[in-house]
């Protein structure tokens, strides 16, 4: 693989190695792709106050998220059909990510078995969650949970903003189903099947007919009582849900709109993050993804309150360049672009991070008035 300076590299090698209908899956919005472009802009907007005289001489990243250790406020997201990148898929990811020291968010979705992927993601600096559609079926559900628990999984991240996809134009255009030889792996026989649709994405028409549309809070409940393992909210951008959330026993949130996939004009996640922090009141942990590309970006997130970033995109990019070595070149930008930021901000480390470091009125949204414990 070519040697990539940034995540914008693996993003070229990406598009020019990868078949078309795959790779528009992986980039693509709903609709106008307006909140897919904002969740990133929303980040370059912000503005950091760096501190000066600060001794930056050794710079600590480590963190921890549900109690975890983790090398970095890094974590990766839960995608799917990672194997449309790579023959190795989520097993190759894992692989990547135990070896940064992070945890890595398994989907529903995935295209290996989510015991392959604990087996090769396994090792004392890596750790794994996965992440849940609840079917309308329960015991599918359950099964799911019961197996990731049973697999050596940390924690149920719970997907709440997907009743049904939002509609995404270039799958539907490009007609998009898996190849022959892809499945949900995770599924009986018959459910894993993602197949065409005339006139539609072969994606949307499975999760609509698939996966529980009546999902309320009563089902967080629900899915507290048949799981020993921690509950994280993903799909929050409010904070009245967020609060909602922690107190139907969640262990924490994640402020996300899908990367931009579902309801088109959401409002960015970089621009919800401070409400939702101040709104969890050190309760929970607050996660956030979605349009999150450079060091700084992890930095501001962190100064408005983020336990750590989840990224998506960007290790899928990798994973098509070059796979693990690929995943591996992503995390490592990202780790060594923040190692550098936290310098020049006057951060000895991520603890240091506060508020203070963006320009402006941070709490014009609702944002913390004092760092997060870390």
């Amino acid at each position: 693989m070519p040697r990539a300076l940034t995540i914008a590299d693996l993003y070229a090698l990406a598009s020019s190695r990868m078949e078309r209908m795959a790779f528009d899956y992986y980039d693509s919005g709903a609709d106008e792709e307006l909140t897919l472009k904002d969740n990133e802009d929303a980040w370059r907007r912000l503005r950091l106050r760096p501190k000066c005289l600060v001794d930056v001489s050794a710079c600590d990243l480590a963190t921890t998220a549900l109690g975890t250790p983790v090398s970095m406020p890094v974590l990766v997201a839960p995608t799917a059909f990672q194997r449309l990148a790579h023959p190795e898929g989520e097993c190759a990811t894992a692989r990547a990510a135990a070896a940064a020291g992070t945890v890595m968010i398994v989907s529903t979705l995935s295209t290996c078995l989510l015991e392959d992927v604990a087996r090769d993601g396994r090792g004392s600096e890596g750790a794994r969650w996965f992440q849940l559609y609840v079917y309308r079926d329960r015991e599918v559900t359950r099964a799911l949970v019961e197996r990731a628990e049973a697999a050596g999984y940390r924690a149920i991240v719970l997907t709440v903003d997907a009743p049904y996809f939002g509609r995404r134009l270039r799958d539907v255009r490009n007609g998009f189903a898996l190849p022959d030889g892809l499945t949900v792996a995770n599924l009986a026989e018959g459910m894993g099947v993602v197949g065409a649709a005339a006139g539609n994405s072969g994606l949307a028409t499975y999760i609509a007919s698939m996966l529980d549309q009546t999902l309320t809070w009563r089902d967080v409940d629900w899915l507290r009582s048949v799981t020993r393992l921690p509950l994280v909210v993903k799909g929050v951008v409010r904070g009245d849900d967020a609060a909602r959330a922690i107190d139907h026993g969640a262990a924490g949130v994640v402020v996300s709109n899908h990367g931009g996939r579902q309801l088109d004009s959401t409002v960015a996640t970089a621009d919800a993050l401070a409400e939702v922090v101040d709104a969890v009141a050190g309760r929970g942990e607050v996660f956030v993804d979605g349009g999150v590309r450079r060091g700084t970006d992890v930095l501001k997130a962190l100064a408005l309150g983020a336990r750590a970033v989840l990224v998506g995109r960007p290790v899928l990019w990798g994973l098509a360049a070059d796979g693990e070595a690929g995943v591996s070149a992503a995390l490592r930008i990202l780790r060594d672009e923040l190692a550098l930021a936290l310098a020049l901000a006057g951060c000895a480390g991520v603890a240091d991070v506060g508020p203070d470091l963006v320009a402006g009125d941070p709490h014009r949204d609702g944002a913390r008035s004092a760092p997060a414990a870390r």
